[in-house]
């Protein structure tokens, strides 16, 4: 057997076909071989009629002898596979960089593709097969992926793979007790490349064909991870997006050291902060709230020149973005809390005051409402008795929850004390989850809210609460009056003042 064969894989249906074929007809084309020692030799093509062969138990093959060296072994293994069966993509890839490795004859990915037949870009987007990481290999190999998913996933950093490869499927629950993973297209995958790892270079803040900015990544001008730096690579899709970084990594090392150096040279520069939350106690950034961003395009009427952040006043200075998005740019701004132009002080009059009041009314109702609506559902919810058995009430629930919008999904949630971020699966895959798990007493309770939450999205909510404490002898008046009570108590220990009554040790 040939140790520079680029196939490593045989499928087993298809060796028993031509096994068959053997029996029948014999093997019609004799197998290629290179003698090695004197009485070695070595199958430089015909491997897999020669495993067929074995399984036909056939005693002998018909060979053709032929002195060759290494390179040109190695060169004919890659045509007569590409003749022949079709071998897999990461095979082929190996066997490219094989004759690219040779010290002699010297090839080059042109004359790869003149040998084989196929164009430089093929060869090349082979090639970068090679550069995959272990766990993409294995489910290239295994099938999980095809040429389309493993070829994106190549052209990234080896640390962005793994992260990349997940984004390759989707998790789906199909009443088992773990999910099936389902292969997206590889246009899902193109867009979650796009979105969380290229970066447009034309929007760097630092200069491009610095080579001193972070010496050991050199300039992006040079930089191979560069979009751009191989048309033969990239120029099939991300070429069309511009020119982009494909490293993240050192993308954001580039941009740190950008805003190192601009704040070493101008110390009198702003830090400013375009995140949202407020800055950690010391810190040297402002935050949104304190500070006002002027903006550089002209107004387009003159409403929009009225604007403060169309304005220019005294206290207008350079800033530089430390946190947030578009970190290392520079921006004119004015931070002073008592410049007129751009914080001026809000006067309040009588009207503001008798609408803030109206407003705070209202709030207090709708809360009111929302809590008295919650405890109706709830004390429904306890009356509801166990009639249904378990797979009835499972799949009825699960039918109305996939119509539930997701405000309403959280409410149904909450009710049974479930809380999640809003975050890949999100409340749906959590509460589906907790569906799946509850006994035949919690269903028929969910089976009678569910219905109640969704009905109440397409009609009065406060019908629907009322004609379900009607059905289940609710005591609507009852809880609404606790209700108000509980928000009246509230209200009141808001209002009063702290104590200031001394306690002795023994009384305390």
């Amino acid at each position: 057997m040939s140790k520079t064969n680029p196939r490593r894989t045989f499928d087993e249906v298809a060796l028993k076909e031509l096994a068959s074929s053997i029996r029948a007809q014999g093997i019609l084309s004799p197998l290629l071989v290179r003698p090695l020692t004197e009485n070695g030799f070595e199958i430089v093509f015909g491997e897999r009629r020669y495993r067929a062969a074995q399984l036909a138990e056939q005693d002998a093959v018909p060979v053709r002898i032929k002195q060759m060296t290494d390179a040109e072994a190695l060169e004919a293994q890659l045509v007569e596979n590409l003749i022949r069966a079709e071998i897999h993509p990461m095979e082929e890839a190996q066997g490219f960089r094989a004759l690219l490795s040779l010290e002699e004859p010297k090839y080059s990915i042109e004359l790869i593709a003149a040998k084989v037949g196929k164009s430089p870009a093929f060869v090349a987007s082979r090639l970068k097969l090679t550069d995959l990481v272990p766990g993409a290999v294995e489910v290239f190999y295994a099938g999980e992926i095809g040429v389309g998913h493993a070829l994106l996933l190549a052209k990234l950093p080896a640390d962005q793979q793994e992260q990349a490869l997940s984004a390759c499927f989707k998790e789906v629950y199909n009443g088992g007790a773990k999910p099936a993973h389902v292969l997206l297209p590889v246009r899902n995958l193109q867009f979650w490349i796009d979105s969380n790892i290229l970066l447009v270079l034309k929007d760097a803040p630092f200069n491009k064909r610095g080579a001193q900015l972070v010496p050991a990544a050199g300039s992006c001008a040079d930089c191979p991870k560069r979009t751009g730096h191989n048309k033969l690579l990239f120029g099939d899709d991300l070429g069309r997006q511009g020119d982009r970084c494909t490293d993240p990594t050192c993308y954001q090392a580039k941009v740190q050291a950008h805003v190192a150096l601009s704040i070493a040279a101008k110390p009198e520069l702003v830090q400013i902060s375009t995140a949202y939350g407020s800055q950690k106690e010391g810190s040297p950034v402002l935050p949104r709230n304190k500070y006002t961003a002027i903006r550089d395009h002209q107004p387009k009427s003159k409403d929009e020149a009225k604007r403060p952040e169309f304005k220019v006043c005294k206290f207008t200075t350079e800033a530089i973005i430390t946190e947030g998005s578009d970190v290392g740019s520079i921006h004119k701004v004015c931070a002073n809390a008592s410049c007129p132009v751009h914080h001026p002080k809000q006067q309040t009059s009588r009207n503001d005051e008798k609408e803030k009041a109206e407003h705070e009314k209202k709030r207090k109702e709708q809360a009111i409402a929302n809590a008295t609506g919650l405890r109706v559902l709830a004390a429904v919810s306890a009356a509801v008795p166990v009639r249904l058995l378990k797979r009835d009430l499972l799949f009825i629930i699960e039918k109305l929850v996939s119509l539930m919008e997701e405000p309403r999904l959280e409410m149904l949630a909450r009710q049974h004390g479930i809380r999640q971020k809003r975050d890949d699966g999100g409340i749906g895959k959590t509460l589906a989850a907790y569906i799946r798990r509850a006994d035949e007493g919690t269903l028929s309770r969910l089976l009678v809210e569910t219905s109640i939450l969704l009905a109440a999205s397409r009609s009065n909510p406060a019908t629907i609460l009322r004609d379900a404490a009607s059905m289940y002898k609710v005591d609507t008046d009852a809880i609404t009056l606790k209700v108000k009570q509980e928000f009246a108590a509230k209200e009141k220990t808001k209002k009063s003042p702290p104590s200031t009554t001394k306690v002795g040790k023994k009384a305390a």
